[in-house]
């Protein structure tokens, strides 16, 4: 899976509305991921932008956000979301704030393509943000951390198939308790 862009980003958090300091990858499936520190060891928060992005702004687009200290509206950038919430966003310039507007942008329509070799084309194949590998670098061990994300779904339909039969088996053995006592009179 491909990093597409990757650094420390100031967002806001949903409920109390102050501003944290969280390092962010963007990857290519359109996961944005944010974490406390660079070394990505706790996960703080996840968006899945192809699935939940509606639009996005930035600097003088944005407006009723109130901004860290020190930090101009140049800066800010607004996820808008499907739900009705928004993303807020700022970086340290105004040159970050476009270049992270740009990839969020590209990473939200963003198609990868798989070459195959016995017809020599490429095809488009749509990411979704379960079943996906990921691959970070460990904490200055030299070894590197693979994380695979399954859809949380998976295997709904089994366990509802197995319960449904277990409920059959279990009423078919309670009806025939319910004729034992007829059977002693």
């Amino acid at each position: 899976m491909a990093l597409l862009r990757s650094g420390w980003l100031w967002r806001q958090t949903l409920i109390l509305k102050r501003w944290k300091l969280n390092w962010c990858d963007l990857w290519i499936d359109g996961s944005m991921c944010f974490y406390k520190t660079d070394t990505r060891q706790e996960l703080e928060h996840r968006v899945s932008l192809k699935t939940a992005c509606v639009d996005v702004r930035s600097g003088l687009e944005c407006g009723g956000v109130t901004l860290p200290e020190s930090n101009p509206r140049e800066n800010l950038i607004v996820v808008q979301l499907r739900d009705g919430s928004t993303l807020n966003l700022c970086t340290n310039s105004e040159d970050e704030s476009i270049a992270w507007k740009l990839t969020l942008l590209e990473a939200r329509r963003n198609l990868v393509f798989t070459y195959d070799p016995y017809d020599d084309s490429y095809q488009a194949v749509p990411f979704n943000s379960y079943h996906a590998v990921y691959i970070t670098p460990g904490a200055g061990t030299g070894t590197h951390q693979v994380v695979v994300q399954r859809d949380p779904f998976d295997g709904v339909a089994e366990q509802l198939a197995m319960g449904l039969l277990a409920g059959m088996a279990e009423g078919a053995a309670m009806r025939s308790f319910l004729w034992m006592p007829f059977f002693f009179c």
